[in-house]
């Protein structure tokens, strides 16, 4: 049975105002001979105060809530881990909350992470009920919180974003330069998180070249590695394509593979660029030539943005905007009359 601070009282002799006293290093009434005694049973005992009940005095819990919508999404894995290490630097620590592209679930977490006194929250959402909440009921109005990557925050500061279509219009660009016409995405379904900034660049940039976009050539799925595989057959099934743009890294994984059930290599058959600038990319055969953007990098941001706030450092939450670079690489082959190089 965990030791609680009214055995160490018990044990001690003294009251628990008293050993509270000893533990925080205030109050003068005691003896030294006091002080010793209720430390002695302290170590003997391998006492550690309850945090949350230390802080109902100084109402500091040092924590706080991070809502992502796919925890084993890889991009969101290393935003977790920017996340966590400026937090950890700063003696915070968090809760992390996987809503599971679900917006019913991420409203609920809003309640449950302010039910256990989080000083703020980090939102990694595209959805607005969860990010309405705060906004709506007046207690929150005031709540420091932090949007990652969206553009829907109601406030004028607060979003951690990304230039999303710049990157995209860039990637497609490539393949236009090297001599691709017929060129594949692969999408998200609507129940992910979005990505209509990467697709509206995608149609635009080929509208910019007159190239018009046949709708076989779009094809959505979840944007994980398995739903980057079933849109790569569902895509080779009915149209052929030379390039192929994916809206996100995973989606390129898998992507790669029902390529390679199709009886088509890469880049010699059909070129492939991801989003996101993941890691494992440049370890694919062959490499990945991929969009990239500092996952890591705004996970930091975030949460400097968010203690910066928590401790009064600035009135109003700052915006912080991300650039994206195209990492070129081995997937992409220069296309002339149909051949690829």
């Amino acid at each position: 049975m965990k030791t609680t601070i009214k055995d160490i009282a018990r044990l001690s002799g003294v009251s628990i105002t008293t050993v509270s006293q000893v533990l925080n290093g205030k109050g003068k009434r005691f003896s030294e001979d006091t002080r010793q005694k209720v430390l002695k049973v302290v170590a003997e005992t391998e006492y550690r105060p309850d945090y949350f009940a230390k802080n109902m005095v100084n109402p500091q819990s040092k924590t706080i809530g991070v809502i992502v919508p796919d925890i084993t999404d890889l991009f969101f894995s290393k935003v977790i881990e920017g996340i966590e290490t400026y937090l950890n630097e700063k003696g915070y620590v968090i809760l992390l909350c996987d809503s599971h592209h679900s917006d019913e679930k991420e409203a609920h977490y809003v309640s449950e992470l302010m039910d256990r006194a989080v000083e703020g929250i980090i939102l990694a959402t595209p959805n607005s009920i969860a990010l309405d909440k705060l906004l709506d009921v007046k207690q929150y109005q005031s709540f420091p919180y932090v949007l990652l990557d969206r553009g829907i925050n109601k406030r004028d500061g607060g979003n951690i974003l990304v230039d999303e279509y710049a990157g995209a219009y860039e990637a497609v660009t490539y393949l236009i330069e090297l001599g691709h016409r017929r060129i594949g995405m692969l999408a998200n379904d609507s129940r992910f998180y979005k990505m209509d900034e990467r697709t509206e660049a995608y149609r635009q940039c080929l509208a910019d070249h007159q190239i018009a976009v046949e709708e076989p050539w779009i094809v959505s799925n979840a944007v994980t590695i398995e739903g980057g595989y079933l849109a790569t057959k569902e895509l080779l099934a009915k149209t052929n394509v030379s390039a192929l743009f994916c809206g996100n890294d995973q989606m390129a994984i898998g992507a790669y593979r029902g390529i390679f059930e199709a009886g088509l290599k890469i880049p010699e058959d059909i070129s492939v660029i991801g989003y996101d600038g993941l890691d494992i990319t440049n370890y694919l055969t062959p490499s990945l030539t991929t969009v990239y953007q500092p996952a890591a990098g705004i996970g930091q941001a975030a949460a400097e943005i968010l203690v910066d706030g928590i401790l009064g450092n600035h009135r109003n939450y700052p915006n912080k905007n991300f650039p994206t670079k195209l990492l070129k690489r081995e997937s992409v082959a220069v296309v002339l009359d149909g051949i690829s190089f």
